[in-house]
């Protein structure tokens, strides 16, 4: 032990004379707790709703960014598969239209006439096919316009098709009356 312990073991009956009145204390608190006006901190000033409100906001900033930054990229593949499948339909059925509308126009049976009217059957369904082809840019998403483009050319080709086999089977019967006996 050290000497200070000693001191206050050796003097101890002389702290012990004061006693504190405890009735005396209590009424100066209850006294004191009357006069003053609960202190009231407004909720935003406090310092724990700062924090909250902070971190709330970058949560709120960064999922919009990762949003805008990352759901674009998203959606813009979606598109970009929209596309390459447009642009793969219209590659195979437009080779396929351009190959038989030549075949029409360089038919030797066929008169001028016969052949402008077939040509302004074909621009008609071009210009359908260009106000298809703007709206399904606007809705790239959408699987009707898609089906419609290809039902456009299905019509396309279903003319050409026709046409050939009515000058093909007016070939026929014109070349079988050559060869009856």
């Amino acid at each position: 032990m050290d000497y200070f312990e000693k001191h206050i073991r050796d003097n101890k009956a002389l702290f012990d004379e004061h006693k504190a009145d405890r009735s005396k204390m209590w009424a100066k608190i209850e006294s004191e707790l009357s006069n003053t006006k609960p202190k009231v901190v407004p909720l935003w000033k406090s310092p724990l709703f700062r924090v909250a409100a902070s971190i709330v906001l970058v949560l709120l900033l960064s999922i919009l960014i990762g949003i805008t930054v990352y759901g674009g990229q998203l959606s813009g593949s979606q598109n970009s598969v929209v596309s390459q499948e447009l642009l793969d339909i219209d590659m195979h059925y437009s080779n396929l239209v351009q190959h038989q509308v030549q075949l029409v126009k360089n038919h030797p049976d066929l008169s001028q006439e016969d052949k402008d009217e077939f040509l302004s059957f074909m621009d008609e369904l071009d210009e359908e096919y260009g106000v298809l082809k703007l709206e399904m840019e606007k809705n790239l998403g959408n699987e009707r316009v898609l089906e419609a483009i290809i039902g456009n050319y299905k019509k396309r080709i279903e003319l050409i098709e026709n046409l050939l086999r009515q000058i093909n089977d007016s070939k026929m019967i014109n070349d079988d009356y050559g060869y009856t006996l």
